[in-house]
């Protein structure tokens, strides 16, 4: 179980921390748990709640990114490549093999001689192999598998293989292993100011569920709030937020049997399968307003089902057919030129000033290695015989914790479930269940009766707004 919430402000308050992590995002999430089973005093504070931001808000992919490679990337495809697995070794419960079909049309697009190529490549980037090999399918075997699929021009696929994930349960998980080796994570915790005081920072935090305000001392702040990053004091950051959007469909309107590469133009779409449903996106394009205000805009919708519909055409899916949706942003290092899907996925971890380092770019597969990174740079500042990153090899969490409402698909909808998600993975508010912990909004779309009931177990489970959970 999870300690009292105002016991996790004693421990954040009570002595100065070695490390003060601020975003309770993915990244944030594994700076936290690598500085923790380091040994390093650690807290970590998010202003909303844990993954409230791009990390619930992805494709749920862990993937080197096989578009990366024709782009010339290939030392970030073969870092993705490994930690994918990496993933998947700490983790096998969020890291689902998935196969994915990648068509290829006469005049369109890559060539199927140079994709078969490019996925024999794409195998051996995975240091040790992928989950399974890649191989060429025929025509007709793509056919066998996408019936479907526009014939015009077809003349055969690709088959990959990466892995499907639930990218908030990831970031739940990894913070449920920073807590279990002693780290104190706070949500609805909002960073407001801080100031060097010798060898350490002074820091105000504020309780958003209480109003009230803290003083966290801390010898190194980590800034890991993706999209809000640069709004930090003391943040170097300069960040281009790219905005990517998410439909969800029922499986039977699209019944694809692996996930499928749709191409329009230079971007790249996926027709993912996930627990009965298919989800589709992402798009990628400039985004200028505040993180928050985020939305599936009309336009975005329409394009990515246009896109379909022109691979698909007898799916002929439309607006009613959308059951849920998302829309997230990507924090990636400034780049004024170029369309943004060329702007690398690569990451940058900086130390502006003394104890302050931010990290920002980077992708939810490369999370645990940017932590690792941190924290490494973290330890050498502070002059401590701090041992070395364990991320790599500790199991995200023992056998024995890994529970039935910690997957991939979604969980049961029932009052135990509720009751764990408040009682063991710090759930306050109703979207905290519905969409973050269970994925249920996102599964079967929002629904008044389901957040009423939610809403009556939450209470049930003793669940307070002053987060006393």
């Amino acid at each position: 179980m999870i300690r009292l919430r105002s016991s996790v402000l004693h421990n954040l308050t009570a002595a100065p921390l070695d490390i003060l992590v601020v975003g309770g995002g993915i990244v944030g999430a594994g700076v936290a748990r690598d500085a923790a089973l380091r040994g390093l005093r650690t807290g970590l504070v998010e202003q909303h709640d844990f993954a409230e931001g791009t990390s619930s808000r992805s494709t749920r992919l862990l993937h080197g990114g096989l578009r990366y490679l024709a782009q010339g990337h290939i030392g970030l495809v073969r870092e993705a490549s490994i930690e994918k697995k990496t993933i998947h070794r700490i983790a096998p419960h969020l890291a689902q093999p998935l196969g994915f079909i990648f068509p290829a049309f006469a005049g369109q697009g890559n060539p199927l001689w140079q994709l078969r190529i490019g996925v024999k490549l794409y195998d051996l980037l995975c240091g040790g192999g992928n989950f399974e090999p890649s191989r060429g399918l025929s025509l007709v075997e793509t056919r066998e598998l996408l019936p479907s699929l526009r014939p015009e021009g077809l003349r055969g696929a690709v088959r990959y293989f990466d892995a499907l994930t639930n990218d908030a349960r990831l970031v739940i998980d990894t913070l449920r292993s920073a807590s279990r080796a002693g780290g104190a994570v706070l949500n609805y915790a909002r960073f407001e100011a801080a100031r060097r005081d010798g060898s350490e920072w002074r820091t105000t935090v504020r309780d958003v569920l209480t109003g009230a305000t803290h003083d966290v001392r801390a010898r190194a702040i980590v800034n890991a709030t993706g999209p809000w990053s640069d709004g930090l004091p003391h943040s170097a950051v300069k960040l281009r937020l790219t905005k990517g959007i998410h439909l969800v469909v029922d499986h039977a309107r699209l019944p694809v049997p692996d996930a499928v590469v749709v191409t329009e133009g230079k971007r790249i779409l996926f027709a993912i399968p996930w627990a009965g449903r298919v989800v589709l996106g992402t798009t990628d394009t400039d985004y200028r307003g505040r993180p928050e205000d985020v939305a599936v805009e009309p336009a975005d919708a329409a394009y990515v089902l246009r896109t379909v519909n022109t691979w698909f055409p007898g799916a002929a899916l439309q607006e009613s057919d959308v059951i849920s949706s998302w829309a997230g942003l990507r924090p990636l290092v400034a780049k004024p030129d170029g369309t943004p899907s060329d702007i690398s996925r690569a990451h940058e971890i900086r130390r502006p000033e003394a104890g302050w380092w931010d990290i920002t770019g980077g992708k939810l597969t490369t999370y645990r290695l940017m932590a690792q990174q941190a924290v490494d740079q973290v330890a050498s500042e502070l002059g401590a015989a701090v041992p070395p990153s364990r991320t790599a090899q500790e199991p995200l969490l023992p056998a024995a914790e890994v529970t039935p409402y910690s997957g991939v698909a979604p969980a049961p909808f029932t009052r135990e479930a509720v009751r764990h998600y408040v009682e063991n993975e710090w759930a306050v508010r109703p979207d905290d269940v519905l969409v973050r912990r269970s994925g249920w909004t996102y599964h079967d779309g929002p629904d008044l009766a389901r957040r009423e009931q939610v809403t009556r177990w939450m209470t049930e489970a003793g669940s307070k707004r002053t987060g006393d959970n």
